[in-house]
Protein backbone atom coordinates (compact mmCIF):
# COMPACT_ATOMS: atom_id res chain seq x y z
CA UNK A 1 0.00 0.00 0.00
CA UNK A 2 2.72 2.45 0.04
CA UNK A 3 3.82 4.82 -2.72
CA UNK A 4 3.65 3.46 -6.26
CA UNK A 5 1.99 0.56 -5.37
CA UNK A 6 -1.72 1.52 -3.86
CA UNK A 7 -4.20 -0.41 -5.01
CA UNK A 8 -6.05 -0.08 -8.41
CA UNK A 9 -9.26 0.95 -6.93
CA UNK A 10 -7.63 3.66 -4.93
CA UNK A 11 -5.83 5.44 -7.72
CA UNK A 12 -9.19 5.54 -9.54
CA UNK A 13 -11.11 6.58 -6.41
CA UNK A 14 -8.08 8.88 -6.21
CA UNK A 15 -9.00 10.39 -9.90
CA UNK A 16 -12.99 10.57 -9.49
CA UNK A 17 -12.40 12.36 -5.69
CA UNK A 18 -10.09 14.73 -8.02
CA UNK A 19 -12.55 15.19 -10.43
CA UNK A 20 -15.07 16.23 -7.89
CA UNK A 21 -12.83 18.74 -6.16
CA UNK A 22 -11.74 20.55 -9.17
CA UNK A 23 -16.04 20.79 -9.88
CA UNK A 24 -16.59 22.10 -6.57
CA UNK A 25 -13.76 24.59 -6.87
CA UNK A 26 -15.81 25.51 -9.62
CA UNK A 27 -18.67 26.46 -7.45
CA UNK A 28 -20.58 22.87 -8.42
CA UNK A 29 -22.08 21.67 -4.84
CA UNK A 30 -23.40 18.27 -6.02
CA UNK A 31 -19.78 17.64 -6.65
CA UNK A 32 -18.70 19.61 -3.74
CA UNK A 33 -21.11 16.50 -1.73
CA UNK A 34 -19.56 13.42 -3.64
CA UNK A 35 -15.98 14.56 -2.07
CA UNK A 36 -17.92 14.54 0.93
CA UNK A 37 -19.02 11.27 0.74
CA UNK A 38 -15.79 10.02 -0.52
CA UNK A 39 -13.76 11.61 1.83
CA UNK A 40 -15.87 11.55 5.34
CA UNK A 41 -16.35 7.83 6.25
CA UNK A 42 -12.14 7.69 6.46
CA UNK A 43 -11.74 11.05 8.18
CA UNK A 44 -14.41 9.80 10.37
CA UNK A 45 -12.81 6.80 11.10
CA UNK A 46 -9.48 8.83 12.01
CA UNK A 47 -10.82 11.44 14.15
CA UNK A 48 -12.78 8.67 16.35
CA UNK A 49 -9.28 7.55 16.69
CA UNK A 50 -8.37 10.69 18.12
CA UNK A 51 -11.56 12.20 19.95
CA UNK A 52 -13.41 8.88 20.58
CA UNK A 53 -17.12 9.64 20.89
CA UNK A 54 -16.83 14.04 19.92
CA UNK A 55 -15.81 12.97 16.43
CA UNK A 56 -18.75 13.88 14.47
CA UNK A 57 -18.48 16.68 16.09
CA UNK A 58 -14.91 17.98 15.16
CA UNK A 59 -15.29 16.65 11.79
CA UNK A 60 -18.57 19.04 11.52
CA UNK A 61 -15.88 21.79 12.38
CA UNK A 62 -13.30 20.43 10.30
CA UNK A 63 -16.02 20.53 6.77
CA UNK A 64 -16.97 23.97 8.11
CA UNK A 65 -13.11 24.86 7.69
CA UNK A 66 -12.90 23.08 4.38
CA UNK A 67 -15.37 24.19 2.73
CA UNK A 68 -14.70 27.60 3.56
CA UNK A 69 -10.78 26.93 2.18
CA UNK A 70 -11.60 25.31 -0.82
CA UNK A 71 -10.64 27.81 -3.25
CA UNK A 72 -7.04 27.67 -1.63
CA UNK A 73 -6.40 23.92 -2.15
CA UNK A 74 -4.45 23.01 -4.76
CA UNK A 75 -3.81 19.31 -5.86
CA UNK A 76 -5.11 16.14 -6.80
CA UNK A 77 -7.89 13.21 -4.99
CA UNK A 78 -5.06 12.13 -2.79
CA UNK A 79 -3.91 15.43 -1.99
CA UNK A 80 -7.45 16.41 -0.87
CA UNK A 81 -7.29 13.36 1.14
CA UNK A 82 -4.65 14.79 3.02
CA UNK A 83 -5.72 17.78 3.08
CA UNK A 84 -8.90 17.55 4.66
CA UNK A 85 -6.70 15.22 6.78
CA UNK A 86 -4.62 17.62 8.18
CA UNK A 87 -7.72 19.86 9.03
CA UNK A 88 -9.33 17.62 10.93
CA UNK A 89 -6.30 16.64 13.22
CA UNK A 90 -5.99 20.39 13.94
CA UNK A 91 -9.55 20.78 15.05
CA UNK A 92 -9.26 17.65 17.16
CA UNK A 93 -6.36 18.94 18.48
CA UNK A 94 -7.86 22.07 19.35
CA UNK A 95 -10.40 19.86 20.88
CA UNK A 96 -8.34 18.18 23.28
CA UNK A 97 -6.81 21.54 24.37
CA UNK A 98 -9.94 22.81 24.98
CA UNK A 99 -10.81 19.87 27.16
CA UNK A 100 -7.76 20.86 29.24
CA UNK A 101 -5.95 17.49 27.89
CA UNK A 102 -2.40 17.80 26.83
CA UNK A 103 -2.07 15.53 23.63
CA UNK A 104 0.93 13.32 24.08
CA UNK A 105 3.99 14.28 22.07
CA UNK A 106 5.05 11.75 18.74
CA UNK A 107 7.78 8.93 19.88
CA UNK A 108 10.65 8.67 18.56
CA UNK A 109 12.33 10.92 16.00
CA UNK A 110 14.76 7.78 14.79
CA UNK A 111 14.34 6.44 11.22
CA UNK A 112 14.27 2.51 11.50
CA UNK A 113 14.40 1.12 8.03
CA UNK A 114 13.63 -2.19 6.75
CA UNK A 115 12.17 -3.85 9.81
CA UNK A 116 11.19 -7.23 9.27
CA UNK A 117 7.54 -8.79 9.79
CA UNK A 118 5.69 -11.34 8.24
CA UNK A 119 3.02 -10.05 5.69
CA UNK A 120 0.46 -11.98 6.52
CA UNK A 121 0.59 -10.46 9.98
CA UNK A 122 0.17 -7.13 8.49
CA UNK A 123 -2.36 -7.58 6.19
CA UNK A 124 -4.60 -9.43 8.35
CA UNK A 125 -4.42 -5.93 10.91
CA UNK A 126 -5.16 -3.82 7.99
CA UNK A 127 -8.55 -6.16 6.76
CA UNK A 128 -9.36 -6.59 10.94
CA UNK A 129 -9.15 -2.43 10.86
CA UNK A 130 -12.67 -1.63 9.48
CA UNK A 131 -14.53 -3.64 12.84
CA UNK A 132 -15.08 -0.76 15.83
CA UNK A 133 -13.48 -2.99 17.73
CA UNK A 134 -10.13 -2.22 16.17
CA UNK A 135 -10.61 1.38 16.10
CA UNK A 136 -11.33 1.19 19.86
CA UNK A 137 -7.94 -0.72 20.38
CA UNK A 138 -6.31 2.03 17.84
CA UNK A 139 -7.21 4.78 20.58
CA UNK A 140 -5.10 2.27 23.18
CA UNK A 141 -1.55 2.58 21.05
CA UNK A 142 0.71 5.20 22.27
CA UNK A 143 -0.24 8.38 19.94
CA UNK A 144 2.64 8.33 16.60
CA UNK A 145 1.40 4.53 16.67
CA UNK A 146 -2.19 5.25 16.31
CA UNK A 147 -2.32 8.31 13.84
CA UNK A 148 0.13 7.07 11.61
CA UNK A 149 -2.12 3.47 11.87
CA UNK A 150 -5.16 5.64 11.38
CA UNK A 151 -3.91 7.97 8.38
CA UNK A 152 -1.98 5.33 6.67
CA UNK A 153 -5.19 2.40 7.03
CA UNK A 154 -8.54 4.41 7.66
CA UNK A 155 -7.73 7.71 5.55
CA UNK A 156 -5.81 5.62 2.85
CA UNK A 157 -2.60 8.32 2.56
CA UNK A 158 0.56 7.25 1.55
CA UNK A 159 3.81 7.27 3.50
CA UNK A 160 4.72 10.70 2.61
CA UNK A 161 1.46 12.23 2.85
CA UNK A 162 1.17 10.97 6.31
CA UNK A 163 4.60 12.52 7.19
CA UNK A 164 3.46 15.37 5.83
CA UNK A 165 0.16 15.48 7.81
CA UNK A 166 2.04 14.85 11.01
CA UNK A 167 4.93 16.92 10.51
CA UNK A 168 7.45 13.98 10.90
CA UNK A 169 10.01 12.64 8.53
CA UNK A 170 8.63 9.31 6.63
CA UNK A 171 10.75 6.75 8.40
CA UNK A 172 9.45 7.78 11.35
CA UNK A 173 5.84 7.06 10.05
CA UNK A 174 7.22 3.91 8.78
CA UNK A 175 8.36 2.81 12.23
CA UNK A 176 5.30 4.08 14.30
CA UNK A 177 2.67 2.62 11.44
CA UNK A 178 4.70 -1.21 11.36
CA UNK A 179 4.83 -0.83 15.39
CA UNK A 180 0.89 -0.10 15.71
CA UNK A 181 0.21 -2.80 13.40
CA UNK A 182 2.11 -5.17 15.09
CA UNK A 183 1.00 -4.51 18.35
CA UNK A 184 -2.88 -4.79 16.82
CA UNK A 185 -2.47 -7.78 15.05
CA UNK A 186 -1.36 -9.27 18.40
CA UNK A 187 -4.72 -7.64 20.22
CA UNK A 188 -6.71 -8.61 17.29
CA UNK A 189 -5.06 -12.52 17.27
CA UNK A 190 -4.00 -12.10 13.68
CA UNK A 191 -0.59 -13.91 14.13
CA UNK A 192 1.06 -15.53 17.04
CA UNK A 193 4.34 -13.94 16.42
CA UNK A 194 3.10 -10.09 16.13
CA UNK A 195 4.73 -9.90 19.65
CA UNK A 196 8.00 -10.16 18.11
CA UNK A 197 10.25 -7.41 17.96
CA UNK A 198 7.70 -4.80 19.24
CA UNK A 199 9.34 -2.35 22.01
CA UNK A 200 6.83 -2.52 25.01
CA UNK A 201 6.13 1.24 25.24
CA UNK A 202 3.11 2.23 27.82
CA UNK A 203 -0.33 1.64 26.10
CA UNK A 204 -2.24 4.91 26.37
CA UNK A 205 -4.97 6.23 24.88
CA UNK A 206 -5.12 9.18 22.52
CA UNK A 207 -5.11 12.81 24.23
CA UNK A 208 -3.54 11.42 27.61
CA UNK A 209 -1.29 13.57 29.33
CA UNK A 210 1.56 12.00 30.18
Amino acid sequence: MGQGGEPRSLRARDGELGAAVARAQDGDENAFAVAYRMVQPGLLGYLRGLVGEDAEDVASDAWLEIARDLGRFRGDGAGFRGWTATIARHRALDHLRRQRVRPRTGGTEQDVLDLPGPHSTYEQALESLSTERALALVRGLPRDQAEAVLLRVVVGLDGPAVARVLGKRPGAVRTAAYRGLKRLARELGAGGEADEGVTDEASRTLGESK
